[in-house]
């Protein structure tokens, strides 16, 4: 037990300096995630972006050594895959002991969800997702990883010039966080949402015709409603985007 607590005082202490005061739902995820799973922020387990904690590669990586896994398993899925678009579809199996009959993920990237900066290593990032996936189902890490974020999937880190050369519109990042796009495409897959009803719901939220067309502020205040939405009751929300499956399809 005294182990875990200066291992959680090291990670608040750190996390103030990183990234300041944190807020009392983080606060209480970052003292779960640390007494239960043992990751640390010095060690580059964990990534706190636009207030949500992420784990990334190397921390699910280490935790597993940590737990004793006694092997993890990759297959490219041909037929799912796309060589000549850049296409890539990995399933992955991680055995937890000798006799586990495996935890199974799937991982895909394409140009469109992975971040400019590792265009071309689409296979890796497919295969990282994948291992990821299957890594937090066997070891029951409920947060998404830093790497099955598009804008984040080469690295867990943003720099300072990645982070500039992105336009301030609802497709830019921001002060070094997660772009609006990757944010929204997140919420999409977490609730299993139709992505042209979003978009069209998007449009008509901000009273554009096309969501690139919209300012920053009115995709973010309509991600954050969507989020909240979600949330609260997603049948509900569910509904109210069928509303526009007679809407004619919104261009990106």
């Amino acid at each position: 037990m005294k182990k875990k607590s200066v291992s959680f005082r090291s990670n608040i202490q750190l996390s103030r300096k990183l990234w300041g005061e944190l807020s009392l739902p983080s606060f209480r995820s970052l003292k779960e995630l640390t007494q239960k799973h043992s990751l640390s922020i010095a060690a580059g387990d964990l990534q706190l972006l636009d207030g949500r904690w992420y784990v990334t590669h190397s921390g699910l990586l280490q935790l597993a050594a940590r737990r004793g896994c006694r092997g993890i398993e990759t297959t490219l899925q041909e037929q799912s895959s796309d060589p000549l678009a850049g296409r890539w579809v990995f399933r992955s199996v991680v055995y937890k002991s000798p006799a586990s009959r495996g935890f199974v993920g799937y991982g895909d990237a394409d140009p469109t969800n992975v971040s400019p900066q590792v265009h071309g290593a689409e296979m890796r990032v497919a295969e990282t997702r994948a291992v990821n996936r299957a890594l937090r189902k066997a070891y029951g890490i409920g947060l998404c990883s830093v790497e099955e974020l598009g804008a984040f999937s080469g690295s867990s880190k943003t720099t300072s010039s990645s982070s500039s050369s992105h336009s301030s519109n609802g497709n830019g990042s921001h002060n070094g966080q997660p772009r609006l796009r990757d944010r929204l495409c997140l919420l999409i897959r977490q609730y299993n949402l139709d992505p042209n009803l979003v978009k069209a719901y998007a449009a008509d939220f901000c009273g554009t015709e096309t969501l690139s067309g919209a300012s920053r502020d009115l995709v973010e205040s309509f991600i954050n409603q969507l989020e909240k939405s979600a949330k609260e009751n997603r049948e509900s929300l569910v509904c109210k985007l069928n509303s526009y499956s007679s809407v004619p399809e919104v261009t990106r």
